[in-house]
């Protein structure tokens, strides 16, 4: 069975890039549906396959009979829009024990641009569970991410990794703080009602601000979310009208196309007479065009912007990564074990059919030899010297082959099957 990776994140691609390549959760059924298709011409079986996509990463993890990387890189590029050429360049793959390596530091929180982050793991139970109900996952990727949550709940219970850290919500409040002296003097708004935005709201809540206002798609969603900061909630049609109002605006939702454009926000600059306005885009693809960094009195910030604010704290939780990382080799020593010992059960399972064979056939044997009255003790020797032939005529056709080299391996193999100690 072959296990392979494919992904692109933080680090190797621009964010204009991953946005080509973000997928809601309510996309990833019918774009499981196209990718097991695709690859099914690669392998002689529909591959397993499941996506994790979030703001910083979009990852392809598959497992099939034959190994198919490159026909998984040829359909993420055209499904992107670019060329393969162009997505190999910012791309990562791995295979095997890498695989599952990597999911772990991921499930962990160890890949993650805020180090030690838990979010992470929730995006992947949801990416597990979404490929799950598409029927895109078998025994062997379910074996990997169930040893994955397995593995980052003894990092998170064994070891330090997640103190210190400074989450994306956070890093959004002090980013915030230094342009506003007095946080509790200004008028937040919130585009979306997602994870993401509940943690910023969480944070900024804390800090009393003057008021605070949620957009969303959908009211209901919206105002659940606004009820329990004691929050404003609003239509995103009336956000255009609306954003001179407000001090700070942080946006993520699941929108291909932004949301907030360099004209609405240079109409609200000019009602604001120039006020700044405090502005992060922590949405893949966009929420707010990026054209908005270039006016004057904004102060725009994307993911990739936050990046050296949540490494704040990062050389207190070095040694917490050690920590985690033995924990992590022995989860993939674990995974490598369990898959070849997976790896063996067809070949067991034809041997024992073989041997089930010649019992049933030698037993018809000596059923029909007691029938014509044989002696039962001379059947008996019959019957156990006809399986014994059989067992061994195999191990003893290798051991007369005239190829040296071929009959030294056959012998140390022959030895080990056969001529063990019992313990």
């Amino acid at each position: 069975m072959a296990v392979w990776a494919l992904g692109l994140n933080h680090t190797t691609a621009p964010l204009d890039l991953r946005g080509r390549f973000a997928f809601a959760v309510d996309q990833l059924p019918p774009t499981l549906h196209q990718l097991r298709g695709n690859l099914a011409s690669f392998t002689s079986r529909e591959p397993e396959a499941a996506i994790l996509s979030t703001c910083n990463r979009t990852e392809i993890y598959c497992a099939a009979d034959q190994l198919a990387l490159e026909g998984t890189l040829h359909w993420l590029a055209q499904t992107g829009g670019v060329t393969a050429h162009e997505l190999k360049a910012h791309t990562y793959t791995l295979q095997e024990g890498h695989v599952a390596r990597h999911a772990f530091r991921v499930a962990s929180g160890l890949d993650s641009m805020v180090l030690g982050e838990a979010q992470i793991l929730g995006q992947l139970k949801d990416a597990v569970r979404a490929a799950e109900e598409a029927g895109a996952l078998g025994s062997t990727l379910n074996q990997l991410f169930q040893r994955s949550f397995a593995v980052a709940k003894e990092v998170r219970s064994s070891t330090e990794i997640g103190a210190h850290s400074i989450s994306m919500a956070a890093a959004s409040v002090r980013l915030a703080g230094q342009l506003f002296e007095d946080l509790s003097k200004i008028k937040v708004l919130f585009v979306g009602a997602g994870e993401m935005i509940e943690l910023v709201v969480t944070h900024f809540a804390a800090k009393s601000p003057h008021g605070m206002a949620i957009a969303n798609r959908s009211m209901d969603r919206g105002e659940k979310l606004a009820a329990q900061f004691g929050a404003e909630v609003m239509r995103l049609s009336d956000l255009p009208d609306r954003l001179h109002e407000f001090d700070a605006v942080i946006s993520c939702t699941a929108s291909t196309l932004p949301l907030i454009g360099l004209g609405a926000v240079a109409r609200a600059l000019k009602k604001r007479r120039n006020r700044p306005m405090f502005m992060v885009d922590l949405a893949v693809p966009r929420d707010i065009e990026p054209e908005v960094k270039s006016l004057e009195d904004v102060y725009l910030y994307t993911v990739d912007d936050l990046a050296s604010v949540v490494q704040t704290g990062q050389a207190h939780r070095q040694a917490a990564v050690a920590e985690a990382e033995v924990i992590i080799d022995a989860g993939v020593q674990s995974f490598m074990h369990w898959l070849v010992q997976r790896s063996s059960v067809p070949l067991i399972q034809q041997l024992n059919a073989q041997a089930d064979e010649w019992r049933e056939a030698e037993m018809a044997r000596a059923r029909k030899l007691l029938a014509k009255g044989e002696d039962p003790e001379k059947v008996l020797e019959a019957l156990s010297r006809g399986i014994t032939q059989k067992m061994l005529h195999g191990a003893m056709a290798e051991l007369r082959e005239a190829d040296p080299e071929h009959v030294a391996q056959a012998t140390h193999a022959v030895q080990r099957m056969f001529l063990r100690k019992e313990r």
